[in-house]
């Protein structure tokens, strides 16, 4: 218990630097010139170098287990890459650091994950993982209304050299007490490769869901969302927090909900199909009308938010499909169509807001930024469709 406590406390970490930048955005603009476009480059770098570590991840969980796995590389480059935002002088190394944290976090939930996946049932797996996200979420709390406060007291610099020292602390408390599980496929965690679950046609359908679904909760609320609230409605640093701070609490409240949906209902393709079809209607609504009104547009990122936490079940769907011996690879390659896509359509979703922005007009390139978002979630969607369903019940 006390090493899962550990690892809550890491994936607490990560989710914070994923969803920060929306609150520091006013001030790093301010202080490093940085434009939106290069804050959006920033997020994206984190979740490009996220999603890259997985193919290193995945075998150390297989070969040397969670405990060395997620200490080293979240003390050594999340701890580092915190140190080098704390001092940086310019866009680009705010962007290097970001990229650095990427690496550092991306063992994180998948040393938890793997424990839950040896450790307990199938049927229990979705309901642990989205649970335990859900606690691990709190990091967007963190990174938003208290970090905003924080930020005004002191200075972000302050703030970042402390939340390195932190992050340092807990990589220290992984290595004392996470305990690695037994492997029953003792000496086959070596044999088989990424390659062999590509070749696993059900997961061909699962993988555009995965690489879209996150992408839209993580860039509205870790960066869009700042933004798009100070240059549409004009508001400030605070303001900005408080709103990324309700859509945070909907996030946590989402990844409870989420998490047995697929054994009250004995499915996880319906229950994934039928939330992210919901967030498609969501992102669209808000394509459509970007100035309904500060309340309006704070409900439909809400709704998209909440609607796209169906992280947890494709995990449990994917893992209906590939073997046990290569269960630590299985993880991460779906984590990495997850983080990659994201870091993908963040970088491009960067160039379309650069692309479409008017002078004096604000509004279009929000406009076709979430018309964006809309497209690739239906594509998604459409593909998703023809998966085939993994009930709990038969595992």
């Amino acid at each position: 218990m006390a090493g899962l406590i550990a690892l809550g406390f890491s994936y607490l970490m990560s989710q914070f630097f994923r969803s920060f930048l929306a609150v520091l955005s006013p001030a790093l603009s301010s202080e490093l010139a940085m434009t939106p476009g290069q804050l959006s480059n920033a997020l994206g770098a984190w979740f490009l170098t996220f999603a890259l570590a997985q193919f290193v991840v995945g075998p150390m969980l297989d070969r040397v287990g969670p405990k060395f796995t997620a200490g080293a590389l979240f003390g050594i480059f999340a701890g580092g890459g915190a140190l080098l935002f704390a001092v940086a002088d310019s866009g680009m190394m705010i962007i290097i650091a970001m990229g650095l944290i990427g690496i550092g976090c991306a063992p994180v939930l998948m040393a938890s994950v793997f424990i839950f996946a040896r450790t307990y049932s199938a049927s229990r797996f979705a309901v642990l993982t989205s649970w335990f996200i859900a606690i691990g979420s709190s990091g967007n709390l963190v990174g938003s209304s208290p970090l905003a406060w924080l930020a005004e007291i002191y200075d972000w610099r302050t703030v970042m050299f402390g939340l390195a020292i932190f992050t340092i602390a807990i990589a220290v408390s992984i290595f004392v007490f996470v305990r690695n599980p037994e492997n029953p496929e003792s000496g086959e965690g070596r044999k088989g490769s990424y390659l062999d679950l590509l070749k696993i046609r059900n997961l061909w359908f699962i993988i555009p869901m995965m690489m879209v679904a996150y992408s839209l909760p993580v860039g509205l609320r870790g960066l869009w969302a700042g933004p798009f609230f100070a240059d549409v409605y004009g508001m400030d640093t605070l303001g900005i927090g408080q709103i990324t701070f309700w859509i945070a609490i909907a996030m946590i409240v989402a990844s409870f909900l989420y998490g047995p949906l697929d054994t009250i209902f004995n499915t996880r393709k319906w229950v994934i199909f039928t939330g992210n079809f919901f967030m498609l209607i969501a992102i669209s609504l808000l394509a459509y009308m970007p100035m309904g009104g500060v309340l309006m547009s704070t409900i439909l990122f809400i709704l998209v938010c909440m609607l796209g936490l169906s992280y947890a079940t494709m995990m449990a769907h994917a893992k209906a499909f590939y073997p046990p011996h290569l269960l630590g690879r299985g993880v991460t390659l779906m984590n990495f169509f997850s983080i990659g896509g994201s870091a993908s359509i963040q970088f491009v979703s960067g160039y379309v807001f650069e692309f479409s922005q008017s002078p004096g007009n604000p509004v279009a390139a929000f406009q076709n930024l979430f018309w964006f978002y809309a497209a690739a979630t239906g594509i998604a969607v459409a593909i998703y469709l023809f998966s085939k369903d993994a009930k709990p019940s038969s595992k």
